[in-house]
């Protein structure tokens, strides 16, 4: 994905230090599965990183270091998704995620 990563926002915050302001966000990591994009749909792979305690990996950035949001699908598989499912939940209830190029211009663009 060209040296891109994938990273999910769960707070935004800034502080300051000596009078200088730095806007940051703690974010969740994801991996990319596979050293290439999934041969049937054209699109990498991702999964949420965790560490040997079953916690997400996560870390504090700036937010000079974002390039833009990306475009997540949820892989699936063959099974039924659960009456009820709330897009809010999206994030939480799949293994994997396909990144998704085609959204727009921009994203075929810069990451593929």
């Amino acid at each position: 994905m060209r040296g891109l990563d994938v990273a999910r926002v769960r707070l935004f915050f800034s502080f300051k230090y000596n009078d200088t302001f730095y806007p940051c966000a703690l974010v969740h990591w994801f991996s990319r599965v596979g050293e290439s994009a999934d041969e049937d749909v054209g699109m990498w792979i991702v999964e949420p990183d965790f560490d040997v305690d079953g916690r997400p990996k996560a870390a504090v950035l700036h937010l000079d270091t974002f390039v833009r949001a990306a475009h997540l699908i949820g892989i699936n598989g063959k099974n039924f998704l659960p009456k009820g499912l709330s897009f809010s939940d999206s994030l939480n209830i799949f293994r994997a995620y396909y990144v998704n190029k085609f959204i727009d211009h921009h994203s075929f663009e810069i990451a593929f």
